[in-house]
């Protein structure tokens, strides 16, 4: 038995025209910055240094990794948040933060070797700043292919962020196509 698909909020052939454009510029501009962070980048790094403070109290291995947990779980249930409402912009928004934010842990997980980034912690000073990378990749044992590990979850993010905007042209090109079935039968 096949379950009723619902309808997501109409978005105006204008409003995906600009996010359509919005989007394109967006993913220029992050390809010119391949690997690289960017001003965006600061949109994630307070969530993602609260994460380290929030996950901290549960223990040292988890508040290690809390930065990042929290950095990509805020986006992700913005995400579910929106799609639950079936709004199409803010979905498709929070998606893209989401792989967006990752391209920032891959950067940082490819500096896990190089040791380039300058880092930021809350309440520390800069000496006594360790890199998060290094600590996660050393107690798994991976810490040589940091650069390899990065490299993929770049690729993920990049692979997100055009799939995201695919699936926004997609969708609207459904809401399109359904709107002009039902005038067509009136």
């Amino acid at each position: 038995m096949r379950l009723p698909e619902i309808d997501w909020q109409p978005v105006s052939r204008i409003q995906l025209i600009c996010w359509m454009a919005f989007y394109g510029l967006l993913l220029f501009y992050l390809g010119l910055h391949w690997g690289q962070l960017t001003l965006l980048d600061n949109v994630h790094l307070p969530i993602h240094e609260g994460g380290h403070l929030l996950f901290g109290w549960l223990g040292e291995t988890i508040g290690l990794w809390g930065g990042t947990l929290l950095q990509l779980l805020v986006p992700a249930l913005l995400t579910v948040s929106f799609a639950v409402r079936r709004e199409l912009p803010g979905t498709t928004f929070c998606a893209f933060a989401f792989f967006h934010s990752l391209t920032g842990v891959a950067t940082y997980m490819a500096d896990a070797l190089r040791l380039e980034l300058p880092l930021v912690t809350v309440g520390g000073a800069g000496d006594e700043v360790e890199h998060d990378w290094v600590r996660i990749f050393s107690s798994l044992g991976v810490l040589p292919h940091a650069i390899q590990i990065g490299n993929f979850t770049r690729l993920v993010a990049w692979a997100g962020m055009v799939g995201t905007v695919a699936w926004l042209a997609w969708r609207s090109s459904r809401q399109t196509d359904a709107s002009t079935a039902k005038a067509a039968h009136l």
